[in-house]
């Protein structure tokens, strides 16, 4: 296919084709509530089940042996439902707008002992069901286990064949909607003979009650009592890492500032009294940061790598920025599935023009030549680590069956996204930002030779600076972390944006303080190596990440299965790469910015 037309109209014409594929139906935030006359038909939708535990592990609801109709009819999803596992399917669920239903039939069934064994197994594996009603999730168990005895030792499973649905409306709008089998009896699956058929009857009613609430998001999420209520506000730990950011940061900065006035004093006086004696060289009895003043700007080894490190750094700082702000502006709709996945995708796609801009504006500056191999290399720093990820996963997803595997269309539209939006600006971005390029401009001359570094005590070398650059930053989110890894592989629901975004702009000021500190203490050693030692002293926050992970893992879940724990381990360590290009982006231009500062300041010849 040939595209005519100038860079410009190109993406006028695609933008908003882009967008309405990604959002398909209602924008970031809108409530897609439907207007109901009384006896209009109210569609239930079934879609998938999994265990409990496993939040990630999820199958088609018919895949089960449960009443289905003839023929299945599915609801087109966007697509960031389709990535969240949602495949909804229509129901034999006859409901009408405010019409109660006592004790309807839904369907008889006949079970072999297959059948039976593999409802059992579902039961045994605390199975929930979800259905949706005018998007509004509904969740309940597909059975019930009970154990009890130690001598002698019973074993009862049972299945849910009533369902009891509950409606609250407002006018013309469902505002909540729940299932109950509180005063159900579950049937019986044991003592089944394996040569004998189990016969079943399905049935379910329907209650509607008025409710004075007007609008869903005044309904908090929980209030269905089957997954955990909306975190609550954790003051304590919130308290406790802003004391320990602010003694940080003040001490470095006051230690720090002290002993800088000290230097930039007693260099300047060293260099007048030098000037006014014998005249000897710049470099003769003296030590510390100031003696390598002619080799602490020499551009670094891998120039190329270090640049697109911090081209696709910058591209995340403004891409998780960009979803907690529009978090805190309420652009996303607790009751539309997946409807941040779509944002980190639309947001993702656009800010590749910033990971270009800033690769290769900072490769001309320090006099990089091979600028494609630039844009490429910056391109596929994270996109090929995630296509490998994601297709291990996504295969172990096909194998077991799962709904979390996404079908052909959709990997051909996030392939398509890429290819027509997210590679092309990285290119534009990369083009402006070559032509954009002044020169680095040192404050200081660079001579040919390289100094000889001395050796180091062990306490200044390249593990130990990681160790203390990523554990501070680590300690000063662990505990916001909790709520989150709770959020994202458990099921509690976040809400508290105001505060992720305060403890994110902590995040970033501990690891840009204990970077300056730690280069300083680098270049008092007179060690001129700093380029890559900034970006990986603090972006090793991002090994701490995928270590906590390791332990929520085996101490603070019941995840379990080869589907859920390839998800998890893959996807952490895609995490804690992430973390580890923010921060170790943010480590080197705070440290850049601290040596042009010091050296500015410093009398020479």
């Amino acid at each position: 296919m040939t595209v005519v037309g100038n860079p410009r109209s190109w993406s006028c014409q695609w933008l908003p084709i882009l967008i309405l594929l990604l959002g398909t139906g209602h924008g970031p935030g809108v409530e897609g509530v439907t207007h109901y006359k009384p006896g209009d038909p109210v569609i239930l939708y079934v879609n998938k089940v999994g265990p409990y535990h496993n939040p990630q592990e999820t199958y088609h609801y018919y895949q089960l042996p449960v009443c289905c109709p003839e023929k299945i009819r599915h609801k087109s999803l966007s697509l960031g439902e389709v990535l969240d596992g949602d495949r909804m399917a229509e129901s034999l669920y006859e409901i009408r707008f405010r019409e109660n239903v006592e004790k309807r039939i839904l369907c008889h069934m006949q079970l072999s002992s297959a059948q039976v064994e593999q409802l059992r197994q579902a039961i045994e594996e605390l199975y929930y069901f979800e259905f949706v009603v005018d998007d509004l999730p509904i969740r309940g168990f597909v059975g019930y286990m009970e154990e009890s005895g130690f001598l002698p030792h019973s074993h009862k499973i049972g299945l849910w064949t009533h369902l009891d649905f509950h409606l609250e409306f407002h006018g013309d709008r469902i505002i909540f909607a729940n299932v109950s089998v509180r005063d159900v009896k579950p049937h019986s699956l044991d003592g089944l003979r394996p040569d004998e058929f189990l016969g079943l009857t399905h049935t379910y009613s329907v209650r509607w009650s008025e409710t004075s609430v007007e609008r869903r998001s005044d309904r908090r999420r929980g209030d269905d009592g089957f997954f955990p209520r909306t975190l609550e506000i954790h003051w304590l730990s919130i308290i406790n890492s802003m004391v320990l950011v602010f003694l940080l940061v003040g001490f470095v900065a006051v230690i720090l500032m002290r002993v800088l006035r000290n230097d930039l004093a007693r260099y300047n006086l060293d260099e007048e009294t030098t000037s006014a004696g014998s005249g000897d060289d710049f470099d003769q009895g003296d030590n510390g940061w100031k003696i390598i003043h002619t080799d602490v700007f020499r551009f670094p080894p891998y120039r190329g790598l270090l640049c697109a490190v911090l081209g696709v750094g910058a591209q995340f700082l403004a891409l998780g920025t960009g979803i907690i702000v529009m978090a805190l502006l309420g652009m996303f709709n607790v009751h539309r599935h997946g409807a941040i996945n779509s944002a980190a995708i639309l947001l993702y796609a656009l800010t590749c023009c910033i990971s270009g801009y800033v690769s290769s504006h900072f490769y001309r500056q320090i006099g990089g030549e091979r600028w494609v191999w630039n844009i490429i290399l910056t391109t596929s720093l994270f996109s090929v680590p995630f296509f490998l990820t994601w297709s291990v996963v996504n295969s172990v997803h096909w194998a077991n069956g799962s709904t979390q595997a996404l079908p052909a269309t959709t990997i051909l539209l996030l392939l398509t996204v890429w290819l027509l939006v997210g590679f092309p600006l990285t290119v534009i971005g990369g083009i402006f930002g070559k032509n954009n390029a002044s020169p680095f401009d040192a404050p200081c001359r660079t001579k040919n030779i390289a100094r000889e570094i001395p050796p180091q005590p062990w306490y200044k070398s390249t593990v130990i600076h990681m160790t203390v650059g990523g554990f501070l930053p680590f300690s000063a989110i662990s505990v916001e972390l909790y709520y989150i890894f709770a959020t994202v592989w458990g099921r509690e629901q976040y809400t508290l944006y105001g505060i992720l975004f305060f403890v994110f702009a902590i995040l970033l000021s501990v690891g840009a303080c204990i970077s300056i500190a730690l280069t300083y203490f680098q270049l008092s050693g007179e060690d001129y190596r700093w380029w890559w030692r900034s970006v990986l002293s603090v972006g090793s926050t991002g090994l701490f990440i995928f270590l906590y992970s390791v332990f929520y893992y085996a101490r603070r879940s019941n995840m379990s299965g080869a589907v859920q724990t390839v998800e998890f381990f893959g996807y952490s360590l895609l995490t804690g790469y992430v973390f580890f290009l923010m921060l170790g982006t943010i480590s080197f231009f705070s440290s850049l910015k601290f040596i042009r500062y010091i050296y500015v300041n410093l009398k020479m010849d």
